[in-house]
């Protein structure tokens, strides 16, 4: 039973720090990066997601397969415009900007901070005396 607690508690960690990098990245790339309007293209055979074709400030064109799948709120068209942001030393890491999903990170931390906790508890309840 504790390699269940201690499994409870190191999969709740990894969540927690999935959601912490989220946050992070997407912070990052809104605040330091350059701003470009992409065109949205096809998904390659097997994806799901469109690519996002765009130039960046010194002039390559890049290209790169969308951060975030089509929603309802957020189709991607092929054909269509959005805006990304990407970092100016790897324009790959890029984010569609409006289609941020900070919840989901936030949510990962909380779901990831429980099970730390409730990890934890196990441990100390299942190797008491």
């Amino acid at each position: 039973m504790i390699l269940l607690a201690a499994c409870v508690a190191m999969g709740g960690l990894v969540a927690l720090i999935a959601g912490a990098y989220g946050l992070q990245r997407t912070r990052r790339l809104r605040s330091a990066a350059n701003i470009a309007e992409a065109l949205v293209k096809p998904p390659q055979q097997g994806s799901g997601r469109p690519l996002l074709q765009f130039e960046t400030g010194d002039g390559r064109v890049v290209e790169v397969a969308s951060p975030v799948p089509p929603s309802r709120r957020r189709p991607l068209p092929p054909g269509g415009v959005v805006s990304v942001a990407y970092d100016v030393d790897d324009p790959r890491e890029t984010v569609v900007l409006g289609a941020e999903r900070p919840g989901v990170d936030r949510a990962f931390m909380i779901a990831g901070a429980v099970l730390v906790v409730v990890g934890m508890v196990l441990a100390v309840a299942l190797s008491g005396p």
